[in-house]
């Protein structure tokens, strides 16, 4: 369905370069296609050389023409984004919004249409191995969902709801997920330098190990609780590693910072881009 579809991007960021790249390593659309807006000289020069892509400074430029208007820029530029637009997107275009926080009716209203999908990503999209939760308002038919469907699959997996209350769930989760999985990372490749292992050796062995343990359970289909205790010799190592993460409150700890994050996402969508967060952990 993308073959001849033209695509405008708005935001070149991280997850607007993922996107694009995405796109474009998916084989099915053409570049000449695809238009990125960004107000980054250099991000264009850098687009026209690696990908033969054309790109401007102006929004309204690059989408009037679009048949797909995806947005990913920070919550906090979208009213600015609305105002470069200036109605300036097609009244049949779909628009896939990537605005974390930023609900379908907050879209609505500052683009003033209603074909919109809202969608989020995580940063394993960048090798397209991401998974994506996504939502349609209801003016979205039939065509355009398996577009969108299309489209979003490039990144990686994705799993469509009705409910668009399950995006705020998914940003703290899947959406903010990598993070939180970089941190253990690091902290397990930093226990292991301590214990005496040279950095690199360190690394390959966490790697590996989360790696493995993710297949592990792919393959297994078994609860996690079930592989943990497989693995969990009454008075072992495991054990006793184990009661040391409990008595720390690791679950509390992880299980907070994801409600933080869902709180968080809430309240960019709302416009409160600079709150004071209270440390509540007691």
């Amino acid at each position: 369905m993308l073959e001849n579809l033209k695509i405008a991007v708005i935001g070149y960021g991280v997850m607007g370069k993922a996107i694009v790249y995405c796109l474009v390593n998916n084989g099915k659309l053409v570049t000449k296609n695809i238009q990125v807006s960004t107000p980054n000289l250099d991000q264009l020069k850098l687009l026209k050389k690696d990908l033969n892509i054309d790109g401007n400074t102006d929004n309204a430029e690059v989408i009037k023409n679009a048949d797909i208007v995806i947005l990913a820029v920070k919550p906090q530029r979208l009213e600015q984004v609305a105002k470069s637009i200036n109605n300036s997107i097609r009244p049949d275009a779909l628009v896939i919004s990537i605005i974390a926080g930023v609900s379908l009716a907050t879209l609505i209203e500052n683009l003033d249409v209603t074909q919109i999908i809202r969608a989020m990503p995580n940063t394993a999209s960048q090798i397209g191995m991401g998974v994506t939760v996504w939502a349609k308002t209801a003016q979205v038919n039939e065509k355009q969902k398996c577009i969108a469907s299309e489209i979003i699959h490039t990144f990686g997996e994705e799993v469509f709801v009705e409910d668009e209350g399950y995006l705020d769930m998914a940003t703290a989760l899947s959406g903010t997920g990598p993070a939180y999985v970089f941190l253990f990372m690091e902290s397990m490749i930093d226990a292991g330098v301590h214990l005496g292992f040279p950095r690199r050796i360190a690394e390959k062995l966490v790697v590996q190990t989360i790696r493995g343990s993710t297949e592990f359970y792919l393959q297994n289909h078994e609860h996690p609780a079930s592989l943990r205790n497989d693995v969990t010799s009454p008075g072992g190592t495991s054990a006793e590693a184990l009661y040391y993460l409990e008595k720390a409150g690791f679950r509390t700890a992880i299980s907070r910072a994801i409600w933080a994050a869902y709180e968080r996402s809430i309240e960019l969508g709302k416009g409160k881009t600079n709150l004071v967060i209270e440390n509540k952990i007691e």
